[in-house]
């Protein structure tokens, strides 16, 4: 069984699809179950046709030989499903390229944690040519989709060249690069680009102009006619601004019930600040959930951010 945190993004999806359709190939009986929904930017992938639902309540089997979850190494953003797999097999593997925490939940020892790779597509290309599966279109497709999202394009890669590598091998299997690309970053919306120029208004500037925080209220959402991964991309438009050295977003989920964003340049350490509040994540690129009312939590974020960046 295949599985990624909730909420999930480019980086599990892909890794775990190209996994799938490899372990098919060569017989397994293998199957996904995720958390939540797909958003819907990635159904160019076909989600729907290979990934079960966990809130709509599909049966586990009574016994998992093995269980793999890509892009975290947190056992709590998979509840409450992961509390059943735990009852289901003896075998579970995080297949992860983020920090191990220092203060939270510890990854299974069968678990592969690869920090210095710059997405969890890397680890899956690697595990597929271990097993010597031959690469088709769709694998090429998935993994594609899992390098290219979580380096932005390659921005991000960690001082290395294998994301390029990869991507090269990738592309000969003759799959619609550019259908991957329109899907990810070129997908906006006049609703979306409306909610963004109403967010982008309200930052808030602290800590000498250095930091930033914006907060996205659950009505700004449905006022749109959006989804919530819609807004996974505005703490990269805020980050843009020049004078900034990090950035916060508070995304409302429910009353009370906020979805923490951290970001920053160079090697601030927000990492540091997700893990205080529960959370985790890169270095540079952090959150958490968070409960409590928002200018409780407001205050206390802000407050931990002014310190490290006054201490870097």
């Amino acid at each position: 069984m295949l599985s990624t945190h909730r909420q999930c993004d480019g980086d599990g999806l892909g890794s775990q699809l190209a996994l799938f359709h490899a372990l098919k190939k060569i017989g397994k009986n293998v199957y996904i179950i995720n958390v939540d929904e797909t958003p819907k930017k990635y159904s160019f992938l076909e989600p729907q046709k290979y990934i079960q639902i966990y809130e709509k309540t599909p049966r586990l089997p009574k016994q998992i030989d093995l269980v793999l979850i890509f892009d975290t190494n947190d056992h709590r953003l998979l509840q409450p499903l992961y509390h059943e797999l735990e009852q289901k097999s003896s075998n579970i593997a995080f297949i992860d390229h983020h920090p191990i925490l220092k203060t939270g939940p510890q990854p299974t020892p069968l678990s592969w944690i690869e920090v210095s790779a710059a997405s969890t597509g890397e680890l899956t290309y690697q595990l597929i040519e271990e097993l010597k599966i031959p690469w088709d279109p769709q694998m090429a497709k998935a993994v594609y989709t899992s390098i290219v999202f979580d380096t932005q394009l390659f921005r991000y890669i960690r001082k290395s060249p294998n994301s390029h590598l990869i991507a090269a091998k990738l592309i000969t299997q003759n799959f619609e690069i550019d259908e991957v690309h329109r899907f990810l970053f070129s997908q906006q919306t006049p609703e979306k680009m409306s909610f963004l120029a109403r967010a982008l208004q309200k930052i808030e500037y602290t800590c000498d102009g250095r930091l930033g925080l914006i907060r996205i209220k659950s009505k700004d959402l449905i006022d749109h006619h959006l989804e919530v991964d819609d807004t996974s991309d505005l703490i990269d438009f805020i980050m843009s601004i020049d004078q900034l050295d990090a950035a916060i977003i508070f995304r409302e989920d429910a009353p009370n019930e906020y979805k923490l964003s951290l970001r920053s340049k160079g090697s601030l350490d927000v990492l540091s600040v997700a893990e205080m509040v529960g959370g985790g994540g890169h270095v540079s690129a952090s959150g958490a959930f968070l409960k409590g009312k928002y200018e409780d939590l407001k205050i206390k974020i802000v407050n931990e951010m002014t310190k490290l960046l006054k201490s870097a």
